[in-house]
């Protein structure tokens, strides 16, 4: 039977390796007894099925970045080309820096909801379809 590694059945489903490894730990992907652990690929192309069966939030779509925020604009400041976005979520606060004119594309103002995804020193903004 054939068997994945962790790192490759990410690569599959289209996540982080860390995803898998939780997927692992709450017991949803066997894995088998080698080392390192294997994930047979009958029980992955299950997994890949039920995972494409469910559906996402509207707007939602995957992405490689790790951290993302669901927040509300707190703040924007457009000032010549550039603009800064404050958005709170929780207690964390994101602050974007972008151009202006993607700031006026998003329709970004106080008030609106949006996700900040934070890959390495970039802050990328979205703006949730509702």
């Amino acid at each position: 039977m054939k068997t994945y590694r962790v790192a490759r059945a990410a690569r599959l489903l289209g996540v982080s390796d860390d995803s898998v490894r939780r997927w692992i730990d709450q017991g949803l992907l066997p894995v088998t007894d080698a080392v390192p652990a294997e994930i047979p690929g009958d029980a992955l192309a299950a997994f890949a099925l039920e995972m494409a069966k469910t559906p996402g939030e509207p707007g939602e779509h995957r992405t490689s970045a790790r951290n993302t925020f669901v927040g509300i604009v707190t703040r924007v400041q457009i000032d010549g080309v550039m603009a800064q976005v404050d958005i709170q979520s929780g207690p964390h606060r994101v602050v974007s820096l972008m151009s202006a004119e993607a700031a006026r594309e998003l329709e970004l103002e106080v008030g609106a909801l949006a996700t900040a995804s934070v890959k390495a020193t970039n802050v990328v903004v979205e703006v949730n379809g509702d």
